[in-house]
C-alpha cells in the first residue's frame, strides 16, 4: 500500500480570498520580537469592526499576522500575563472560525481546527467568557462536519457548565451565555424536522430570550449583538429552517418583547449588515412558503 493522496473532489478547494490566512494556520512561528498584548488588541478590535461590517477583504489581509502575532505573544508571555494572551489568541482564533464559516463547506475542516485552537487557549485563559465564545465556534464547526447533534449536545452542556460564571460577569457573561443557546438552537434546526427537534429548538431559543430579558437591552458584547432583536432574528430563521413559513412571518412581525422593533431591522436594536440582511430574506422566504396557518 502506497500514502497516494487522491484528487479533491470538485469545487472542495478554498478560495483564493481564504488562502493566505489558512496558511497562516500552518505556518512556522516568527523569529521577531512579538508584538504587545495592547497592539495586538488594537488589531483584534479593528478586525472584529471589518467582520462585523462585512468586509471580509480586510480580514483575509490583516488575519494572517494576527495569527502570528497572538500565537507569539502567548507562547512567550510571562506567568503573569499568560491569562491574557492566551485570552487575546482565543480570541484570534474565534474570528478565524467565523470568517472561515462564511465560505461554507470548502473551509469546514480549517475552521474547525481553528475552533478547536480557539477552546483550547480559552480554558488555559480561565476566562467564562471566552471558553463560552470559543464553545459557540465549535458547536457551529460541529454543524458543518454534519453532527448537529453533537453540536446541540456540546453547546447546552458547556451553557450549563458555565453559566455561574457567566452570570457574574454581567452583560458579556450574559450575552456569551444567550449566544450559547442560540447556537444550540441553530444546530436543532439543521437537521430534518421532528417534533421532538422543533420542540428543543423553540425551547433553546426561549432560553436565549429569559438572558436576553435579563440583560435588558441589545448589547455587542463581544461583537455578538445579543439581545432580544437577535433573539428575534434567531427565532425567524429557526421556524424558516423548519419550513414554518407562516409561524415564521408571524415572528418576524410582532418581533421579541422589549426588541422596541416591529418588523423592522433597522430599529432600536441596530443590527449589524450581516444580520439585517439576513433578516430580509429569511423574511421573504417565509413569505415564499407560508402556505396557510398549521399547514
Amino acid at each position: 500500500m502506497t500514502d497516494s493522496l487522491s484528487e479533491p473532489p470538485a469545487g472542495s478547494a478554498p478560495p483564493a480570498d481564504a488562502i493566505g490566512v489558512i496558511d497562516a494556520l500552518y505556518g512556522p512561528a516568527p523569529s521577531t520580537e512579538p508584538p504587545a498584548l495592547a497592539v495586538l488588541q488594537q488589531r483584534l478590535v479593528y478586525c472584529c469592526e471589518a467582520f462585523q461590517a462585512c468586509h471580509y477583504a480586510t480580514l483575509a489581509r490583516e488575519l494572517p499576522a494576527l495569527i502570528a502575532g497572538a500565537g507569539q505573544a502567548a507562547h512567550n508571555a510571562p506567568v503573569g500575563a499568560q491569562s491574557e494572551a492566551q485570552g487575546v489568541l482565543s480570541r484570534v482564533y474565534q474570528l478565524v472560525t467565523s470568517y472561515l464559516h462564511k465560505y461554507g463547506e470548502a473551509t469546514a475542516t480549517q475552521a474547525a481546527l481553528a475552533a478547536d485552537r480557539a477552546l483550547v487557549a480559552a480554558e488555559r485563559s480561565g476566562d467564562p467568557a471566552q471558553i463560552g465564545a470559543a464553545a459557540r465556534r465549535v458547536a457551529k464547526s460541529l454543524v458543518y462536519q454534519q453532527r448537529p447533534e453533537t453540536a446541540v449536545e456540546f453547546a447546552i452542556t458547556s451553557a450549563c457548565r458555565l453559566q455561574g460564571g457567566l452570570v457574574e460577569r454581567g452583560p458579556l457573561g450574559l450575552s456569551t451565555l444567550g449566544m450559547l443557546y442560540l447556537s444550540a438552537a441553530l444546530a436543532a434546526s439543521s437537521q430534518e424536522r421532528t417534533t421532538a427537534r422543533v420542540r428543543a429548538a423553540t425551547n433553546f431559543v426561549d432560553e436565549a430570550a429569559d438572558v436576553a430579558k435579563r440583560q435588558g437591552d441589545d448589547l455587542n458584547q463581544d461583537w455578538t449583538m445579543f439581545g432580544p432583536t437577535n433573539v428575534g432574528l434567531h427565532r425567524v430563521d429557526m421556524l424558516i429552517r423548519f419550513e414554518d413559513g407562516w409561524s415564521a412571518l408571524e415572528a418576524a412581525d410582532k418581533g421579541e418583547p422589549g426588541s422596541g422593533r416591529r418588523n423592522d431591522p433597522g430599529a432600536a436594536g441596530r443590527p449589524s449588515r450581516r444580520d439585517g440582511t439576513r433578516f430580509a430574506l429569511d423574511t421573504a422566504q417565509g413569505h415564499r412558503g407560508e402556505g396557510t396557518p398549521g399547514g
